[in-house]
C-alpha cells in the first residue's frame, strides 16, 4: 500500500519563538499518530510505551484506535445481540477513558506551562478548544486518513468507489493540515501568555453509577 500518510506537510524546519514549545511539537505528535496507526494494524499495540507527554498522547490515541474498530463491529449485521451488548459496553468504557485522557493531556500541558513559569497576560482569553481536544481530533483524523487510504487500494471495490475515496482523502489531508496549524498557533499563544488554558472536565454521567438513574435505581433495597 502506498504510504499516503508520510509525511504530513507541517513543521519542517519550524523555528519556535519560544524554545520551550519544542516539548509540544505538533509534528512529533502527528507523526506518532500516523506511525502508531500503521504499526497497530500490523501487530498488537500491547506493551508499547512512549515517554513523558508523548506516552499520554499514545495512550489517548490507543483509545480512539480501539473505539474505531469496536464501532465497526457494532454496525455489522452478522453480529449477535450478545456481541452487540458487549461492544456497546466496550464503547462506553473506551469513550470514558478517551475523555479522561483528553483532560490529562490538558492538565499535563498546564503542568509544563507552570514548570516554566509561563504567566498569561492579564486579559488573555480562553480558546474555544483545548490542546487536548485538538490532539484528540488529530488522532481521529489519522485513523480516518489511514482507512480512507485502504479504500483507495481495495481490489474488490469499483473504480467509482476508489475515485470517491481519493476525493475524501484529499479533503481529510487538508483538514488534518489545517487543524495541525491551528494547534501550533494555540501552543504558541499559550507559551507566550497570549491565551489561558484550563482543564474542562466532561463529567460524563452515563458511566457514573451515582448519576445515571438506570444504574442507581437498580440498587437493591437495604
Amino acid at each position: 500500500m502506498t504510504d499516503i500518510l508520510s509525511p504530513f506537510p507541517l513543521g519542517e524546519g519550524t523555528i519556535y519563538p519560544n524554545p520551550r514549545m519544542t516539548m509540544l511539537n505538533v509534528k512529533t505528535i502527528t507523526n506518532l499518530h500516523r506511525d502508531a496507526v500503521k504499526l497497530w494494524h500490523q501487530q498488537s499495540p500491547d506493551g508499547e510505551l512512549a515517554s513523558g507527554f508523548l506516552e499520554l498522547v499514545r495512550e489517548q490515541h490507543r483509545r480512539n484506535y480501539d473505539l474505531w474498530h469496536e464501532e465497526d463491529i457494532a454496525r455489522s449485521p452478522d453480529v449477535s445481540d450478545a456481541e452487540i451488548a458487549r461492544v456497546k459496553r466496550s464503547i462506553d468504557r473506551l469513550n470514558q477513558e478517551r475523555n479522561n485522557l483528553i483532560e490529562k493531556l490538558d492538565a499535563a500541558i498546564i503542568g509544563i506551562l507552570n514548570r516554566y513559569n509561563v504567566e498569561p497576560h492579564p486579559y488573555a482569553p480562553l480558546n474555544t478548544e483545548t490542546p487536548g481536544s485538538a490532539i484528540d481530533r488529530l488522532s481521529i483524523m489519522s485513523l480516518r486518513i489511514y482507512h480512507m487510504n485502504e479504500q483507495i487500494h481495495r481490489s474488490d471495490a469499483s473504480e467509482d468507489h476508489r475515485k470517491e475515496a481519493k476525493k475524501r482523502l484529499t479533503r481529510c489531508l487538508e483538514q488534518h493540515r489545517d487543524l495541525s496549524i491551528s494547534l501550533e498557533q494555540l501552543v504558541e499563544d499559550l507559551f507566550i501568555g497570549r491565551k489561558i488554558l484550563k482543564v474542562y472536565h466532561q463529567f460524563k454521567m452515563y458511566n457514573d453509577p451515582t448519576m445515571n438513574p438506570y444504574l442507581y435505581k437498580q440498587k437493591p433495597a437495604a
